[in-house]
């Protein structure tokens, strides 16, 4: 396509024809061939309403974490494309979060391979975001941690997906006590074998306003005391903000040197279990009642939470993977090589917390609260 553009000057001599042939010719002449589709050439204002470049396929846009990078990503003008096994009303928050035409529903099978190829064939970037904190009759957590992710990462391979985004955790291991976690183990090799550049987050417990860990101890109210194994004095935490972790999966999208890597994203302090579920007692105004329990007893008792036809309460995995101390690893990149400073308890911990308050204590300020206390172990 050729493109030749002519300016007009007010009160310019008009040009005979050989004049106006000699100066177009002089013009340089532009030849644009398009081999790719209009949503991934960014254009358009920063904003929803622009078109940032990227087309991303977000599985588990559903869950806790999806909402936050779906919402990161439309309100940079990205196409996303959601697939969903929900209700539609289920999914219904997520339309206001991108601009008209920008978020693209789609129903999908997570068995069924035509429908996941449907889901990312035309799209650059493909965010796996599928998780589960209890097995089902339909799917356990080899279904959702190993063989869901592998296939998403082979036919984003087959598909010429630029960049595949797995999300796993930073206790996986395959000597864990938890099947949660050595699952998650598995299904990094698996998914690093699949698609080799493929780029693995591994988040420690996440919080934020929709979370099951910080809201799981402060509901525990109800039952007058908190549970927990050798008073929670023998776990470290090191808990992770839901929107950093939203953050760093959008940079490392942009980040061209980002393919291939593991990053292990950590808040930027550790606390013992005990000390962090009392600080959340302390944020909510409540009475923090911790009593030990013996690891054989709790996970009994979580047995009959199990048998539970809804959301279970609590499980058996559940305990031991809360009671895990999470690991270090200097070795890996983190949130401050994405660009993001990390974001401490005491800063956000009052956003997921203050619906647990009385009335009365509603509008009470922060200070009243005493900071946890840090560990280096």
């Amino acid at each position: 396509m050729a493109a030749v553009t002519f300016c007009r000057v007010t009160g310019a001599r008009a040009m005979s024809r050989p004049q106006i042939t000699s100066v177009a010719t002089c013009l340089p002449i532009v030849l644009q061939q398009r081999k790719v589709h209009h949503a991934v050439i960014p254009h358009g204002k920063p904003g929803r309403s622009a078109v940032s470049g990227v087309v991303a396929t977000v599985f588990g846009a559903s869950g806790f974490l999806g909402r936050y990078v779906v919402n990161r990503l439309g309100r940079i003008g990205s196409q996303v494309i959601i697939p969903y096994r929900c209700d539609p009303y289920d999914i219904m928050y997520l339309r206001p979060m991108g601009d008209l035409g920008q978020l693209i529903f789609m129903d999908w099978d997570s068995k069924d391979k035509d429908t996941i190829r449907k889901a990312l064939q035309n799209s650059n970037v493909v965010i796996n975001l599928i998780g589960k904190e209890w097995e089902t009759k339909n799917f356990s957590y080899e279904d959702v941690f190993v063989n869901i992710p592998r296939d998403l990462a082979l036919l984003a391979r087959e598909a010429g997906v630029e960049k595949f985004i797995h999300m796993s955790h930073l206790n996986a291991d395959l000597k864990s006590p938890s099947k949660y976690l050595r699952n998650k183990a598995v299904g990094e090799d698996a998914v690093r074998e699949a698609f080799p550049d493929a780029i693995i987050m591994k988040p420690s417990e996440i919080y934020g306003r929709e979370d099951r860990f910080f809201n799981h101890y402060a509901n525990m109210r109800w039952f007058g005391g908190v549970p927990l194994i050798a008073f929670g004095k023998k776990s470290v935490k090191q808990p992770v903000y839901v929107v950093d972790v939203a953050k760093a999966i959008l940079n490392a999208i942009h980040d061209p040197e980002s393919k291939g890597k593991t990053y292990a994203l950590v808040g930027p302090n550790r606390y013992l279990l005990h000390d962090l579920v009392e600080y959340i007692f302390a944020v909510t105004h409540r009475p923090f009642v911790p009593y030990p329990i013996p690891r054989p007893l709790y996970r009994l008792i979580s047995r009959f939470f199990e048998i539970n036809p809804f959301e279970p309460w609590t499980t058996r995995d559940k305990v031991d993977r809360f009671h895990t101390t999470d690991k270090k690893f200097p070795d890996l990149p983190g949130l401050e090589d994405l660009g993001i400073v990390p974001t401490s308890v005491e800063q956000k911990g009052i956003e997921v917390l203050r619906r647990h308050r009385r009335y009365r204590w509603l509008e009470a300020d922060l200070d009243e609260a005493k900071p946890a206390n840090t560990v280096n172990h």
